[in-house]
């Protein structure tokens, strides 16, 4: 799923195409993307776009009269522009066309979970919102305030749209191991000291990805937004070296997604059970790294 980074280097290359243009077509070929009916969709229809903002991870178009368009790409979704002569397919969700060109979104697999929304009004808008806070704008206090609201893993936590803004899986996992601090230490357990390099990890990380994807889309369009980049130092790089140490990354797998993390950098060592494999391995589970 587009976290932070992504999403700001998104909207960044939207401003420079649609802000000020007026949108003079739009097309879905899928009725399960819009998940609103009133304000209908043609109602932003020879509308100008007049800005864009983020909202969580959400993508968010404001077009004159206060009407908002709310993008929420999911895991799978992406956008692309296009020239307005290139000719649209069929994997096209959605196709919005501008006189600057025309953006599209498409959306990988089968399940479509990427959503629509159109509202009218900053108060509708604003009830969108989960409440998570922007760690840019939070002091180290607030974070930590936040941090301590709830007791659960630090990896909860810190993916909880309803604490924090924004991060997702990849980046929360590059934060931890910045940080050197276990994902399944619980926030009620950690020191201030803990909290204050949590706070700093956290920052630092989704600044310099940010720069990273900015520098590599330059002026052109973010094409290549993926949750598994080879800059990063865990996420999706199970059984990989550590930067840092060299000791091979391991991982936790539940549902749909995975933990990554370093064990002699964050856990001392220790390996984390993973749910499916610890239960099936029972007293095999290896404990340590020189169990393995």
């Amino acid at each position: 799923m587009p976290e932070l980074p992504d999403i700001t280097v998104y909207i960044e290359a939207l401003e420079r195409r649609i802000v000020g243009q007026v949108l003079e077509e739009v097309r879905l070929n899928t009725p399960f993307l819009l998940r609103t009916v009133d304000p209908s969709l043609d109602a932003i229809v020879g509308r100008r776009a007049a800005g864009i903002e983020r909202l969580g991870k959400r993508i968010v178009v404001a077009f004159d009269d206060e009407l908002f368009m709310v993008l929420h790409l999911m895991i799978a979704g992406r956008l692309h522009w296009k020239a307005k002569s290139a000719k649209i397919g069929k994997a096209e969700l959605a196709t919005w066309v501008f006189d600057s060109g025309i953006l599209t979104l498409t959306e990988a697999g089968t399940k479509r979970r990427a959503s629509l929304y159109l509202v009218r009004g900053r108060d509708a808008l604003l009830s969108m919102e989960r409440g998570g806070i922007d760690v840019f704008a939070a002091s180290k206090n607030e974070f930590a305030e936040r941090l301590r609201s709830e007791n659960h893993t630090l990896k909860r936590s810190l993916t909880d749209p309803r604490l924090f803004d924004g991060i997702g899986n990849a980046y929360s996992d590059e934060i931890l191991h910045r940080a050197r601090l276990s994902p399944v230490k619980l926030t009620s357990r950690m020191t201030d000291d803990e909290i204050a390099r949590l706070f700093d990890a956290t920052r630092a990380t989704l600044a310099e990805w940010t720069d990273r994807l900015r520098a590599e889309a330059g002026d052109g369009f973010p094409e290549k937004v993926t949750a598994f980049r080879p800059g990063m130092a865990v996420h999706g790089k199970f059984r990989q070296p550590c930067p840092v140490c060299g000791a091979p990354v391991q991982r936790i797998r539940y549902a749909d997604n995975e933990t990554n993390y370093c064990a002699k950098c964050q856990t001392e060592g220790r390996l984390l059970a993973d749910r499916a494999l610890s239960r099936l391995l029972k007293g095999d589970w290896p404990k340590t790294l020189d169990d393995q």
